[in-house]
């Protein structure tokens, strides 16, 4: 009388078990196959059907019948492979279409036969992360051959104009001479630097690879800021201060970190005659906002200048090295990822930055 209730609790888990498997296939996002011993495909999840064109009525049939589908050349030695050797494989494999991912193989043990009857695939869409290595790679070498370039396109004219400056240093060198040679030396310099700038002149477009956004934490970013400006801070005798509310913000990484850098640099660049720069970087949430403000005790400037500090090779301020470009290129970077950013200033007390990242 016992076993059939056994038997019907046995039949119960089974069911149960069974249920919570097709739950799990029918919900994951990620796409995974189960091929059983005879290499017949079993089941597959809703996004393996997505991304390789598979039906319904592909359940059933062998393996090699949808392998187009997978459209990888050697998924079915490896499928066989691990099948024989009970052993997971993973690989990163290029389908062709030319999409990317890491392919794991696990087997489908028996574990009283110690034997495979059967394997789970799984693929993972690497597809960006090899994008942005690959990326990479061709800018590293775009920038050694810009290194190669600058080192043989320069070292001459930079030679010539040291022997003309040790020409001028020569006393029996008359005005007339003297005019020539400064008018030379003046014409070499502008060539190097038009090969200079031609040399390196990387495209907006060729980094675009890594503009994508991502969870960055601003503390982070603040420190290293902090940590590259060590000298100016020491030397400034800046006092740099947090007031973190808010630690993270959705967008490219070394955006967020050209952003922090360059406020922060300015903050202690432009410092009042007189008194030490004393810097204060916040961070708090303002609607669909995070924002970045970066308040300062330095020069400010008058009210009528604020559209202009964003314009690109603006400087209020000849007496500091710059080009003119860091807040263009900072509003640019945030404009680009549908924020903004605004000042508040005074002349002679200081300023504030504010910086509005989208939540």
């Amino acid at each position: 009388m016992g076993k059939p209730a056994k038997n019907t609790e046995a039949h119960n888990k089974i069911i149960v078990l069974n249920d919570e498997l097709e739950n799990y296939f029918s919900n994951t996002i990620i796409p995974q196959l189960f091929v059983d011993g005879n290499m017949i495909l079993r089941k597959f999840t809703p996004a393996a059907m997505t991304h390789f064109s598979l039906s319904d009525s592909d359940v059933g049939r062998h393996i090699n019948e949808v392998a187009n589908n997978i459209r990888f050349p050697t998924i079915i030695e490896n499928i066989e492979e691990v099948i024989a050797s009970s052993k997971s494989l993973e690989k990163d494999i290029q389908t062709t279409d030319r999409k990317w991912y890491q392919m794991n193989i696990l087997p489908y043990l028996i574990r009283k036969e110690n034997r495979a009857n059967g394997v789970i695939i799984t693929f993972v869409d690497i597809d960006d992360r090899v994008q942005v290595l690959t990326g990479y790679e061709k800018l590293n070498k775009s920038y050694q051959t810009i290194i190669f370039s600058v080192s043989h396109d320069v070292r001459g004219p930079l030679v010539s104009m040291g022997n003309l400056v040790s020409l001028l240093k020569d006393p029996s060198c008359s005005k007339e001479d003297s005019r020539e040679i400064l008018d030379l030396l003046s014409r070499s310099a502008e060539n190097v630097l038009k090969t200079v700038t031609e040399l390196t002149d990387i495209r907006e477009s060729d980094t675009d690879f890594a503009n994508a956004a991502e969870r960055v934490n601003i503390e982070n970013l603040i420190e290293e800021a902090q940590l590259a400006l060590k000298d100016k801070i020491h030397d400034s005798g800046a006092k740099v201060s947090t007031d973190i509310h808010k630690s993270e913000v959705n967008l490219s990484r070394k955006n967020v970190r050209s952003i922090v850098y360059n406020l922060l640099s300015n903050a202690i660049k432009y410092k009042a005659p007189g008194r030490p720069p004393e810097v204060c970087i916040k961070t708090e949430s303002a609607g669909e906002y995070t924002v970045l403000s970066v308040t300062d005790n330095g020069r400010g400037f008058a009210e009528d200048k604020k559209g202009l500090i964003f314009e690109r090779h603006t400087r209020l301020e000849e007496d500091e090295d710059g080009s003119g470009l860091g807040l263009y290129i900072v509003k640019n970077m945030v404009e680009e990822e549908g924020g903004k950013i605004e000042v508040e200033t005074a002349l002679g007390q200081g300023s504030t930055f504010k910086v509005y990242f989208k939540a």
